[in-house]
Parts: structure tokens; sequence; C-alpha cells
């Protein structure tokens, strides 16, 4: 979620010039911090074991419920954090330039400090979900790489990720299709949840300040465990895709009209298998497998969607009618103060002592109704800021932090 001024701006380090914005990044970033929030709201508002488990949630999954699922599922889910993550990697060159470049070198090693202190903060005091953490951490190997070529970077990222991506599918197909003894064995494997310890959770969140920061705790040391000493990796291989799509030109619209539209076709078909297969999954009874693993294997490259997506977004903002997605660009050049803003609502209305501690009290299609609410204040507020503003507040707070000085933040008149 780095962004780039277009300034040059003094520091104790050393001047570094900056880029101008390029509009279609903006705009992915934009797209991708809404995106992400049509996930991440199961989570704010539910156990953490529901997350990836619907059948464990506290209300029936039928009706309107579970076209709300389907949705964030199909279009939502593993999509936007990919993008995310792309989006990062790209940015750790724009800032860093190549390793050559000790003075962009030293700012890009101080941005990543202050961002993994500021997801400490978000993470222990807030939401248990952040993923800045992770980046940071995997931001500290993927700049060692900024050197590589575009094949190199595109060739190894994308492969690994693609190859994980194979592994997820065939121990997805495992779980369901594979021999009895297998897939019984896969069982005894997996956390043991029930709708008991949904209901003492949601109860927990509920009680107050005290109980809802111990779940956090708990949920955020195995989920950043989990993520700084597992999904680093699959990490690490989208932000060099990432960085080699941006050094290809592919994230700016410099790659032919063919090539966006041959990757647009094949996500575009891979996503309408994902919604096909998924659908008729949770419409079957529970324990049914319907697709026999099917459903699972497909929706494990994410990746192919997320590329989908990224082809659509280069080909309106550079070929047009860019006026479609213009609404997105100021939100994605403010996408930290955007993000963790969405964490500030979310947590108060769910579960924080101020708010009204819906926690575990609101369905899927509730959800959708706050998601959009959070959308519609984003895209008005994020322009309005900008109008009078250079960058977010908190891009602004991680810039004077990385600088070691305030730097300006009002436009000039």
């Amino acid at each position: 979620m780095s962004t780039v001024n277009q300034t040059t701006e003094p520091t104790g380090l050393a001047p570094v010039e900056a880029p101008a914005r390029i509009a279609s990044l903006d705009v992915m970033r934009g797209l991708a911090v809404l995106g992400i929030l049509a996930v991440n709201v199961v989570s704010f508002g539910l156990p953490f074991m529901v997350y990836g488990d619907a059948d464990l949630s506290p209300f029936p999954v039928t009706g309107a419920n579970a076209v709300a699922r389907w949705a964030m599922d199909v279009f939502f889910h593993q999509k936007f954090i990919t993008l995310f993550a792309m989006l990062f990697g790209a940015s750790i060159f724009l800032v860093g330039g190549e390793r050559s470049d000790a003075a962009r070198g030293r700012l890009l090693r101080r941005r990543l400090f202050w961002l993994a202190v500021i997801a400490l903060i978000h993470g222990l005091a807030f939401w248990y979900g952040d993923v800045l953490l992770l980046y940071a951490w995997s931001g500290l190997f993927v700049m060692l790489m900024r050197s590589f070529s575009a094949p190199v970077l595109i060739g190894v990222g994308l492969g690994v990720t693609l190859a994980l991506g194979a592994m997820q599918a065939g121990l997805s197909w495992l779980m369901v299709a594979g021999p009895a003894e297998v897939v019984e064995a896969m069982k005894q494997g997996q956390p043991q949840n029930s709708q008991e310890a949904v209901a003492a959770a949601i109860a927990a969140y509920r009680s107050g300040w005290a109980g809802a920061m111990g779940q956090n705790l708990t949920a955020w040391f195995f989920l950043q465990g989990a993520s700084l000493a597992m999904f680093v990796f699959s990490t690490v291989a989208l932000m060099m895709t990432g960085m080699g799509l941006f050094k290809a030109g592919f994230l700016s619209g410099r790659a032919p009209t063919w090539l966006y539209l041959f990757v647009l076709a094949v996500g575009s078909a891979v996503l309408a298998l994902v919604a096909t297969t998924h659908w008729t999954e949770i419409m079957a009874a529970p324990d049914a497998h319907p697709t026999q693993g099917l459903a699972e294997a497909v929706a494990a490259f994410p990746i192919l969607v997320t590329l989908a997506y990224v082809s659509l977004i280069v080909l309106v903002t550079t070929r047009g009618p860019a006026w479609l997605v213009a609404p997105l660009r100021p939100v994605g050049q403010m996408a930290l103060t955007n993000y963790l803003s969405q964490t500030l609502i979310m947590t108060t209305l769910f579960y924080m002592p101020w708010g009204p501690r819906l926690f575990g009290q609101v369905d899927y299609v509730g959800m959708w109704g706050l998601v959009a609410a959070v959308w519609a204040v984003q895209l008005i507020w994020s322009p309005l800021w900008l109008a009078r503003f250079r960058m977010g507040p908190l891009e602004w707070v991680w810039r004077c932090l990385t600088y070691g000085r305030r730097v300006p933040i009002r436009k000039a008149a």
C-alpha cells in the first residue's frame, strides 16, 4: 500500500526524487483497499474460526445470506489480498529503486521498519487481521531482489505462486475425494471447532474491552505466527510478481492490448468456474461435496482472477473510458489511511467499548450494508481531503517517520 509522491523532499538520508504517480496503480490500490473490506468484514464481526468455515456461522447461511457469503467468497476472497501484495512489490521498486541506489535503499529500509511499528499497533490494539506486519517482513526479502530483471521476477514469482496453488488444490481435492483413510487422517489434523466455541467467543467479545482484547490477542498470535512463518513464502512470490509486472510495463499499460485481453479472458473463465462450482457447494447439504473437490481446487488459483481484474483496470484506465474508474484514484492515493480507518470504523461498530458492540449479531447481508456504507464514505472523503492536502494523514505520519522530520502536507495555494 505504499504510495509515491511527485515531489522531492529533503531528508537527512539524502534527497530522493520520486517518480510521478501512475494512474493505473492508484486505481488498483483504490480497488484493492475497498475490495479487501468485503472479506475482512467477516473477521471484524464474527469469531476467527467462522472466517474459514461458514458452517460455524451463528446464523443460517441460507437464502439471502447464502448469496451474500457466495459473493464474498467468489469475487473478493483472496483476490484483493493478492492484488495488495502485488502492488506492494511494485511500490518496493518505486521507492527503493535499483539496489545500486544507496540513498533510496536506506529510505526503503526505514519505511519498512516504521510500517512494522504501525502494524504492531494496529494488530495488538485494534484488530488481529492486520496484514501490514507480513508485508514489512516480506519486504525485507523482496527488497534484495529489486534489481532482478522483469522476466526473472515474473517467472520465479508467478511460478512459485502457481506451484503453491497446485499444492493447495491437491490437498483440497484429497480432503474431499481422496481415499477414505487419507480423508479421515486429514480431518483429524484440522482444528476441531464447534458452535459452542463460536458462542463462547462471541460472548467474550461482547463482554467488554478486556474480553474483546483477549480474544484479539489470541487470534493475533495465531495468525501472525502463521503469517511470518508460512504465508511469507506466498507473499514474497506475489510481491516479486508485482514488481516484475511493473518493470515489464504491464501494470502501467505498456503491454500490448491483446495480452490484456488474453489475461482477462483466462481470468474470467476461472472466475465463472469458481462461481458455478461454489454455488453448487453452498446450496448442498452440510458435509456434502457435489463437486468432489473441484470448487476448492479451482479457488486455489486466485492469482488468475486478480490478473484479470488488473487487466481490466489497465484497459479502462489507459485505453478509456478512464472516468469509470477515476473515483478510485483518490482512495488509492490514501490506501494506508483508508485501510486503517476501515479497522477503526468496524471495530467501533463490533466490539470497542465506545461502540454498539454488534459482534456476532450482524449476518452476511447486514455486513454487505456496512461495507457499502464505508465504501461510500471513503469514495467521498478521499478526494475532499486530497483537494487540500498532498497525501492522506497516515501517509503523512509514515512519511515523517521515514524521513525523521516533519514534511509538508498542505498543498501550495
